[in-house]
């Protein structure tokens, strides 16, 4: 299929009344990106070298004089074609003593999308958005609370990955310089929504440079409030990245509250989606569950939860809430979470409690995005 000239592939591309962000190398194929190095007069090769050179050694455009194999007098148009500028850091933090980052990036058209990186002493894991904004509408997530404004690019999901690896690399988390490990879709969005977009990132960061940017499938996890068609897509998709459903409740009463889509895929629909798909891929699902204080952390909903997975490869993940504005729910109290953790694994449960990192940087997903947007007196869409 033919691809726009090299002229106009750095330039966001217009559809209609809307504006897609630049085509970049990552949301291109081997032989496109070739294609365009052509079209600029250059050999099909250069393509694969910038490739290599983005990909395995994370350099981007301001790195060109980095480039030493690429000819000095073309570099700049080959990079500009093929690595043009999709997100710009507009709010940089970290804390816990230098072991966590969180970016707040403003694409092309001005929208502000969230990653986090964490150094732990046996990994490295970024958190990416997938979305700017998510329509779920989840009443206790910051981001859910702003609606949706649209989907990333594939190469806009790539981009905060090999920007967390080009950190690490550099050493400028504590420690020294390291490789990235893990990946997570859990940052703003909701990813089975984006889904042949996620799946071009998907498969851009497990193949190999240059082709990609060589991480396991295994390493990479994907959440998903429960879009059961797409979570049977996904499972047929041959990358057996590691499931998480978003759960909240055992029961559809309380989840029609707390996760509004259940109105549409109700928990024995969703679960079921969530045990083909550990039979498909011989993966462990993750099972994600935020403990909100006399909501949903009673006994019983705990020995609910656990009748739904006994017998099941699974593993309940309990996430202490994160407070937002403009909601008035709280984390559970500690000797509730112990309770709950303590019957799960009564029942033979697999159950562990998220590590918090980042509270004081507002690092749960959209916070960070809609304190930018009160401060700048207008929405981030």
């Amino acid at each position: 299929m033919a691809i726009f000239s090299a002229a106009s592939e750095s330039l966001p591309v217009v559809s209609g009344n809307r504006t897609r962000p630049p085509r970049h190398l990552a949301d291109l194929t081997a032989s496109q990106r070739r294609e365009v190095a052509v079209s600029l007069g250059e050999p099909g090769f250069r393509a694969d070298q910038i490739a290599r050179h983005y990909f395995a050694r994370h350099l981007d455009a301001d790195d060109a004089d980095a480039m030493t194999d690429l000819p000095a007098a073309s570099r700049a148009a080959l990079l500009g074609a093929l690595l043009p500028v999709l997100l710009t850091p507009a709010n940089v933090a970290t804390c816990d003593g230098g072991d966590t980052r969180k970016t707040l990036w403003k694409a092309f058209d001005g929208v502000l999308v969230e990653s986090v990186l964490m150094r732990y002493p046996d990994r490295a894991t970024v958190c990416v958005s997938s979305q700017a904004g998510c329509g779920m509408g989840c009443p206790f997530c910051a981001t859910g609370q702003g609606g949706l404004t649209r989907n990333l690019s594939t190469a806009e999901i790539v981009e905060q990955v090999v920007a967390a690896a080009r950190v690490l690399a550099r050493g400028e988390l504590s420690g020294g310089p390291a490789r990235l490990s893990n990946v997570v879709f859990m940052g703003m969005g909701e990813p089975l929504a984006n889904y042949a977009t996620v799946i071009g990132a998907l498969r851009v960061l497990s193949d190999p440079p240059p082709a990609g940017l060589g991480l396991s499938a295994r390493s990479i996890t994907v959440s998903t409030v429960g879009l059961v068609p797409a979570m049977r897509r996904l499972a047929g998709s041959g990358l057996p990245v590691t499931l998480a459903v978003s759960l909240h409740a055992p029961d559809d009463e309380l989840r029609d509250r707390l996760v509004p889509v259940n109105r549409r895929w109700p928990v024995a629909e969703v679960l079921a989606a969530a045990w083909e798909y550990g039979e498909t891929t011989g993966r462990r699902v993750s099972i994600e569950y935020a403990l909100i204080d006399d909501v949903n952390d009673q006994p019983e909903r705990a020995d609910a939860l656990a009748g739904l997975l006994t017998g099941r490869l699974a593993h309940v993940n309990l996430i202490p809430l994160n407070p937002t504005r403009g909601v008035s729910w709280q984390a559970s109290e500690r000797r509730r979470e112990r309770e709950f953790v303590r019957r799960l694994r009564s029942r033979g449960i697999a159950a562990t409690v998220r590590d918090t990192r980042g509270r004081e940087i507002a690092a749960a997903c959209g916070q960070l995005a809609a304190d930018e947007a009160d401060g700048s007196g207008h929405a981030t869409g």
